[in-house]
């Protein structure tokens, strides 16, 4: 498609690198109220340009071939942008949320004045640039260009030390993942020499199959993987989301990590999908995802430190998008993105109501805080609110996304995986509600791990005055949990997501509409709300109540394993996660190992 609309995915792109340099400019000279006015305008922009380039993508592709190069199926020399209509709904995605992360940190930090919001631009244009490239290489650029950005913001606070050692370690795994990811590259390269996705398909598909290709892939998708925090690469997530900035942390749940699966999938479907075995791509998919869900879950209930309990809940999740996508199939995708949408949007208003905790009472203790926000009942309610939908209560996104996910799956066993990864999360979320903003249960007791990072005194992101929460904090809160709720009414949303997965897993329509912009519309696959998922909704959500009411009135599960082999375990889990960037680089080289062998296998 040409045009105008060929002039959008630049334009997302340079609009927020663009404010970035401005705002460092005029925050030598204008008010904090200019600067935090001129990024928010900035980032709505931005959500504007992916709005309209997501409505645009409904008639087909919309691509650029920047500089005036004209495309080739053996050569290439430009940069193309490719923004199909998951790419683009991506895109959206990261303007909204970087959207409703500035207007809650409205004037929000004292001292750093236009630092935080250029770096948060940056980072916007680096994952916004991820999802719509249509070149392997500049993949990797925009990838680097995020995590640098990603880096400096987890590590904002630079007199703290355990927010230098959150960036550091943050850096080094994702570092290591990037240079595997790279050395990936190189090998294709060599072997093609193409570097845009589309000329890799015809290349790869005419050169066939062999073990270069294969192991090509497995380091290249590790370099994503690590990004996506997936199991054994998730160390540095919960690291650096504890002392990331409660809106950082938004897009770090909400966008940066689903960003790895996302990036997985791309290049798996544009590139291998019939040169690589399908019984092997399937089994590292799902052996990665049941080992996240499984390992997140249990994390995310051992925790009491309010923001490491989310991201370890966002790393169980996690697990979930990579299993829809090892389903290899248009479904599977489908109730990914259903799914990533919804969390998104859920798991943005909890860090942010984390982040209200922080500043009102310098605590992210679930014990210590236990019955300290009595007053705050309406951020208590949306609190809960947002616990019950994280699992997978009916009409809502998060419902919805895990009602399809269940679908696509043709095992029992992974269906009561997700109901099981759903409700729990869920519960722990309820159960530090319950606790913290109505004082339910028994007063809690503090575990005797010495190895557990509690929260009782954390540095607040800024101080907030005494009373009600200010008003755009409140808004960007209920703005997500809006959003949450409409992705899962019945309506078009569904058939508008299935006929984008369709679009996304059509390696031949991706490649024609690239090169040459015409294509035959793949089959929609049919998707909707069932009696079914409904059921399975209730039931995950009735148990998530039971489990966290459990939890206030009998003691927390950690509080039942204070004796034997629990504690053992326990205490185990806690000692793995170290916080050395050495244990967690030993890590990444064995789940290299384990990717490429689980390819191989196959």
């Amino acid at each position: 498609m040409g045009g105008s609309a060929s002039a959008l995915p630049p334009l997302i792109v340079v609009v927020p690198i663009a404010g970035a340099c401005l705002l460092l400019v005029l925050g030598r000279i204008a008010g904090r109220r200019v600067v935090d006015a001129l990024a928010l305008a900035t980032a709505a922009t931005t959500a504007g340009l992916a709005g309209w380039l997501l409505a645009e993508t409904g008639s087909g592709a919309v691509v650029t071939w920047s500089g005036g190069w004209r495309p080739d199926p053996r050569f290439a020399v430009g940069i193309v942008l490719v923004a199909d209509r998951l790419g683009a709904a991506m895109a959206l995605l990261i303007a909204v949320l970087t959207t409703t992360a500035l207007l809650f940190g409205w004037r929000y930090f004292d001292t750093l004045r236009a630092h935080y919001p250029a770096l948060l631009l940056l980072f916007t244009a680096g994952m916004a640039g991820f999802t719509l490239t249509g070149d392997l290489f500049d993949m990797f650029v925009f990838f680097e260009l995020m995590s640098v950005a990603a880096y400096a913001l987890t590590g904002l606070e630079i007199e703290d030390p355990e927010s230098v050692q959150g960036g550091l370690n943050f850096a080094v795994v994702n570092s290591l993942g990037a240079y595997l990811c790279l050395f990936g590259i190189g090998l294709l390269y060599a072997r093609t020499g193409q570097l845009g996705l589309p000329q890799l398909s015809v290349a790869v598909e005419r050169d066939g199959p062999d073990a270069l290709v294969l192991i090509a892939f497995g380091l290249i998708a590790t370099g994503w993987l690590v990004k996506a925090a997936v199991v054994p690469f998730h160390f540095w997530l919960a690291d650096a989301h504890a002392v990331a900035p409660a809106p950082v942390c938004v897009l770090f749940s909400g966008a940066m990590a689903p960003l790895g699966i996302y990036g997985v999938a791309r290049v798996y479907w544009t590139v291998f999908d019939t040169v690589l075995p399908a019984t092997g791509a399937h089994r590292m998919m799902l052996v990665l995802a049941v080992c996240t869900a499984l390992l997140g879950t249990v994390m995310c209930v051992l925790q009491r430190h309010v923001k490491r309990l989310l991201a370890y809940s966002t790393i169980a999740h996690i697990g979930l998008f990579l299993l829809g996508v090892a389903a290899l199939s248009p479904e599977g995708v489908a109730a990914s993105a259903v799914y990533l949408a919804g969390h998104a949007a859920v798991k943005g208003a909890l860090f942010l109501m984390a982040g209200m905790l922080l500043s009102r009472y310098r605590s992210l203790d679930e014990v210590h805080l236990y019955g300290r926000a009595r007053h705050h009942r309406m951020v208590g309610v949306a609190f809960a609110l947002a616990g019950l939908m994280l699992s997978g209560i009916p009409l809502s996104g998060t419902g919805f996304g895990k009602a399809l996910l269940e679908e696509s799956t043709s095992s029992p066993v992974l269906t009561a995986l997700v109901i099981a990864v759903s409700a729990v999360t869920g519960a722990a979320v309820l159960r530090v509600g319950l606790r913290v903003f109505f004082g339910v249960g028994r007063p809690p007791q503090p575990s005797s791990g010495a190895d557990e990072t509690t929260g009782t005194h954390e540095t607040p992101d800024a101080d907030t005055p005494p009373g009600r929460p200010p008003a755009t904090m409140l808004a960007a809160v209920f703005a997500l949990l809006g959003a949450g709720v409409l992705c899962g009414l019945p309506g078009r949303f569904g058939h508008e997501v299935a006929a984008a997965a369709a679009d996304f897993c059509d390696r031949i329509g991706y490649r024609d509409r690239a090169l040459t912009g015409n294509s035959a519309a793949p089959a929609v696959p049919d998707i909707g709300w069932t009696a079914h998922g409904t059921m399975l909704g209730l039931v995950s959500a009735t148990l998530a109540v039971a489990l966290a009411l459990l939890a206030v009135h009998a003691g927390t599960l950690a509080r039942y394993a204070e004796s034997g082999p629990l504690t053992a375990a326990r205490r185990t889990l806690h000692r793995l996660h170290s916080g050395h960037p050495g244990d967690y680089a030993a890590w990444l080289v064995l789940g290299c190992a384990a990717v490429i062998g689980l390819l191989w296998i196959g």
